[in-house]
């Protein structure tokens, strides 16, 4: 089951999708619609419709607007970790986001006061179900999906200290989507391919078995610091081939169009603009 949320008739709906395509339902989105302790059997419901809805790529919302909590593991990908030099962790190297950073799937990411804007594939895990103190398996039980995003980040503004967060929150700067594929329709730990492009040219290109720290690792070790509710994202890590560990980094201009892509998931397409009077 696919779970989105679609820029419709000057508001947002939530939708559920599969293979024949979209149903919009009454919620505003799809935060709105897993509240509800039925939410299941209403949209498998609503699956049996014959009439689908015909939506358009740029329709798309980033799936969960409002998480009260975005955190994020940096140097998650054996081979990221070794193009940065440093040895694998021993625990998950966090970092946090906040809600204003979120951004649609097919949204124009606009920017400023930047030199050196670089590009992180990454798999969003979104929560489900409230998790705190979890172990494994009880996080894994937790975790509603999985969605794609780019953890777009300013280079410049992250190494001017050792702390990363002024270089990643930046608002509109984090797209998530293009929809949420429920958990029981696939498992990241067991291999799916993620890419980036940049102009059509293959800049990323791994596999998420290479994660150091899996999905329901992560959601297991966050909810031992804070309790994850319905809607929270997690996002678990860049592979290797970011523009910060090339020799000469080719930085993010304006215009760029950044494709983001997990199998089984899908594909954000995003362009870059510079707006100096922003």
């Amino acid at each position: 089951m696919r779970l989105a949320t679609v820029r419709r008739d000057g508001g947002t709906h939530a939708a559920v999708g599969d293979a024949a395509g979209w149903v919009l339902l009454d919620e505003s989105d799809v935060q709105e619609l897993i509240a509800a302790p039925d939410w299941r059997t209403r949209a498998a419901d609503a699956l049996r419709h014959p009439a689908r809805a015909d939506i358009d790529a740029h329709e798309f919302a980033t799936p969960v607007p409002r998480p009260a909590k975005v955190f994020c593991c940096g140097l998650n990908y054996r081979d990221h970790i070794l193009e940065t030099g440093r040895p694998v962790p021993e625990f998950p190297t966090l970092f946090a986001k906040f809600a204003d950073t979120l951004t649609g799937p097919a949204d124009d990411i606009v920017v400023r006061e930047t030199r050196k804007l670089d590009w992180e594939a990454e798999l969003a895990v979104i929560v489900g179900a409230e998790v705190h103190r979890a172990d494994r398996e009880q996080a894994r039980a937790a975790i509603l999906g999985y969605a794609v995003s780019n953890d777009i980040s300013m280079r410049d503004w992250q190494q001017r200290t050792l702390q990363w967060l002024q270089g990643k929150a930046f608002d509109a700067t984090t797209p998530v989507g293009p929809w949420v594929v429920t958990a029981d329709e696939l498992d990241p730990s067991s291999g799916l391919r993620i890419t980036c492009a940049v102009n059509d040219e293959l800049v990323q290109d791994a596999d998420t078995a290479e994660l150091v720290f899996d999905a329901a690792d992560l959601v297991a070790y966050v909810s031992q610091i804070t309790a994850l509710r319905p809607g929270d994202i997690v996002l678990t890590g860049t592979p290797g081939g970011v523009a910060l560990g090339m020799p000469e980094p080719r930085w993010l201009r304006d215009g760029d169009v950044v494709v983001t892509e997990i199998e089984g998931i899908g594909a954000l397409r995003n362009t870059i603009r510079f707006d100096p009077g922003r």
